[in-house]
């Protein structure tokens, strides 16, 4: 399980491998210096969306020993759906 710290004030525990392609979106969405939202789970407010500008301190941490292996098709998939007027949403997480 990794972590996603946004603004040092939001935390959001997620599953090492979903990280590590979230981590590659990320990289490549604000090196081109393009915003997009992230959408979450939330288990108490129902949906929580974060906005990703290159100006945002992010963190990233894993924990895993090993690093997963991606996979170039949901790469594609994710930054297709973050381009998107909606924004990337992830399926359930632990904030």
């Amino acid at each position: 399980m990794g972590r996603l710290i946004y603004q040092e004030r939001t935390v959001v525990d997620i599953e090492d491998r979903l990280l590590s392609h979230l981590r590659i979106v990320v990289m490549n969405k604000l090196r081109r210096q393009e915003s997009f939202m992230l959408n979450l789970p939330h288990p108490e407010h129902g949906k929580l969306s974060i906005w990703f500008h290159p100006a945002t301190p992010i963190v990233m941490q894993f924990y895993g020993s090993r690093p997963p292996q991606i996979d170039k098709h949901l790469i594609e998939e994710m930054m297709e759906q973050a381009s998107g007027p909606d924004g990337l949403t992830l399926p359930s997480t632990r904030v």
